[in-house]
């Protein structure tokens, strides 16, 4: 054994040898006489800091959430409601299937292993959280401290279907003339058996069974091996039905039929977690067999409510009927949260702008030099901008640009960022009712100007001499197309130079499936470019790429592609650089970006042409500083307001 120097630790373990020192006395000898005090409040910082980001933790979307059972019925109490009080009934009279009580046994019996040896223990708790369905609905929830327990990752990961996915499905509706409806199963991962061997002791919660022992036999929530367990069922199930998964969405899960006329079409059936969405000529019939197998909550039916969103059929002007999406429920909900809380603060939303604008032009939120926002008051900033985010992800795409410039300053936002968020959302509440953002998921087919192409060469011929083996990717095991095929086309934009701070530039990108707007994308570009050549190139880059991937999608959901897909760029040099084969590259550190794309054009998956900057739906997703009167106009072109809602039967 050797001795080792006290202040050799001083690296290893900081504070311990700091607190040491001080129980010891040494704390004031030379080694130690002043790192000790600083070490000491360096700690008490930390320890202040996390203590104040517990703040996250009781509240969301500005309501207060409780942390035990006594907690909630007080809120409840102070309040004059029962929101949390039904919420906790509700739930423990489903989740007592996930528990086998040991008749007998005694905790201390079960810890000595006499009875069932190799089950591990694992405490319960209740949690609570706020519904993300536009009326904040109070749940309640009892979980396994599944933190505590070793679970493999092999049967501990899950995944749910992507938006993009679900909005290319609701096109396909469009398109051929399907219905969609939608389930919810409810308790879904009880219906899995537990992957772990885990037992527990009752709480409270569970009334006259308090302090019994109890064996974890199903899939309960909070167990890190549940999702897992919960999915892995719900895919025996779909392929009992006669369902296969896709192979680009792993949650989107096909069936081919035919309808009564005897055309052919796919069946899809989207999941995420325990919603379904089920997309079929007549989707009763799937939906009854899901029914005879698990419990399905009530309102089984045509959707109107989507992941946060609320969800519409609407009738277009050439009579055709689609599926639409919009998120004014859901800010609504936020708004008021938002509101409610300046009116305790003494201000009002009103007093935050005219709602003209999502922020004012002349504000570059790279350049505040406004003071820092303390913890708590930085928390409610990120919260805001997540819950911007997601009516992002919902369609408000008008704000997007304002909100991703914003969003670089989550680590240390200024009361200048967060006067900006609270201008953002003035702007939406002035405008929620005439522009309330419907994003319609219209199956026809857009009208294209080839004049636009003209000068784009697609002949794989002319491009054989400089990519040879240019081919586009194809899923490896091939889905019969069936059904209507599609067009996919995409706009692109770059803004450059765009933040003053470190002059990067801004991408912008808007991809159409027919005339559904299916991604959108704004985001700050990872490196300086000297010239708006080089910006733009990397922008159709990122598109280009966003292409492929979709229309790789769109193959493993067996629906038909028509052509490469026509993309859109307002930049002359870039769009002839990228579409004619004996166009030289100038400026050789974007030769990455240059070729990437071309082989992209010499493979047919897609061509470039150019288009004229006003006419550039993707100029909306990289400037903030552009004009009224243009981004009210850009606004009017996406969206599709005027459109008039059916009423749905189930």
């Amino acid at each position: 054994m050797d001795w080792v120097k006290l202040s050799a630790l001083k690296e290893s373990y900081p504070v311990q040898l700091a607190e040491y020192a001080v129980a010891n006395g040494i704390d004031h000898e030379q080694a130690f006489n002043w790192w000790v005090k600083h070490t000491l409040c360096k700690c008490d910082r930390i320890i202040s800091k996390v203590k104040s980001k517990y703040w996250r933790t009781t509240h969301k979307f500005g309501i207060r959430i409780p942390k035990t059972v006594k907690e909630a019925y007080e809120i409840d109490r102070l309040t004059g409601t029962n929101f949390w009080m039904k919420a906790i009934e509700k739930e423990m009279t489903n989740v007592r299937i996930a528990f086998e009580k040991l008749e007998g046994v005694t905790k201390e019996e079960k810890r000595l292993g006499k009875v069932k040896p190799g089950f591990k223990f694992c405490d319960t708790h209740m949690i609570f959280d706020i519904k993300m369905d536009g009326k904040f609905t109070r749940k309640a929830r009892l979980v396994a401290d599944g933190h505590k327990t070793d679970a493999p990752a092999s049967i501990t990961y899950s995944s749910v279907v992507s938006r993009d996915s679900v909005r290319i499905c609701l096109m396909a509706a469009s398109l051929n003339g399907l219905d969609v409806f939608a389930c919810d199963i409810g308790n879904a991962y009880l219906n899995a058996n537990c992957r772990e061997k885990l037992w527990t002791v009752a709480g409270p919660e569970f009334g006259s069974e308090k302090g019994s022992v109890m064996i974890i036999a199903r899939a309960l929530y909070g167990l890190k091996s549940s999702g897992a367990a919960w999915r892995a069922k719900l895919a025996e199930t779909m392929s009992e039905i006669g369902y296969f998964p896709s192979q680009a969405d792993p949650d989107v899960w096909l069936k081919a039929a035919n309808k009564e006329d005897g055309t052919p079409y796919y069946k899809y059936m989207l999941v995420y977690v325990d919603d379904i969405l089920h997309i079929a000529e007549d989707p009763k019939v799937d939906m009854a067999l899901i029914n005879s197998i698990y419990r399905l909550k009530e309102g089984v039916g045509p959707p109107d409510r989507y992941l946060g969103g609320s969800m519409q059929r609407v009738q277009l002007q050439d009579g055709s009927v689609a599926w639409s999406m919009n998120c004014v429920e859901y800010l609504q909900g936020a708004i008021s949260n938002v509101d409610k809380y300046l009116n305790e603060c003494g201000s009002a939303l009103k007093n935050y702008g005219d709602g003209k604008r999502p922020y004012p032009s002349s504000y570059r939120p790279e350049m505040d030099v406004t003071p820092e926002l303390d913890a708590e008051v930085m928390n409610r900033y990120q919260q805001y901008i997540g819950v911007l985010r997601w009516a992002i992800e919902l369609g408000r795409i008008d704000v997007m640009t304002e909100v991703s410039c914003l969003s670089q300053h989550l680590a240390s936002p200024r009361e200048g960022h967060m006067h900006a968020v609270y201008k953002i959302f003035r702007y939406l509440q002035k405008n929620l009712s005439s522009n309330p953002g419907r994003m319609v998921f219209d199956g026809a087919y857009p009208e294209t100007d080839p004049k636009l192409f003209a000068n784009s060469v697609t002949d794989p011929d002319e491009w054989n001499d400089f990519y040879p083996e240019a081919a586009e990717k194809l899923p490896a095991k091939k889905v019969v197309p069936l059904g209507n095929p599609v067009i996919v086309r995409a706009y692109v934009d770059a803004n450059h130079a765009g933040n003053l701070k470190n002059r990067r530039s801004h991408s912008g990108i808007l991809i159409y499936v027919n005339n559904a707007p299916i991604i959108w994308y704004s985001k700050r570009q990872n490196t300086v470019e000297s010239s708006s050549f080089g910006s733009e190139y990397i922008a159709l880059r990122i598109c280009t790429e966003m292409v492929e991937a979709l229309r790789y999608k769109l193959r493993c959901f067996g629906i038909p592609i028509d052509g490469p897909a026509e993309v859109y760029c307002d930049n002359q040099s870039v769009v002839t650089n990228s579409s004619v084969p004996s166009s030289v590259l100038n400026k050789r550190h974007n030769a990455i970006c240059y070729h990437r794309v071309r082989e992209a054009q010499a493979a047919g998956t897609i061509k470039v042409g150019w288009i004229m900057g006003e006419y550039n739906l993707a100029d909306l997703f990289t400037k903030t500083t552009m004009t009224g009167d243009l981004k009210h106009r850009l606004v009017h072109n996406i969206f599709n307001n005027d459109v008039a809602p059916l009423e749905m039967k189930t």
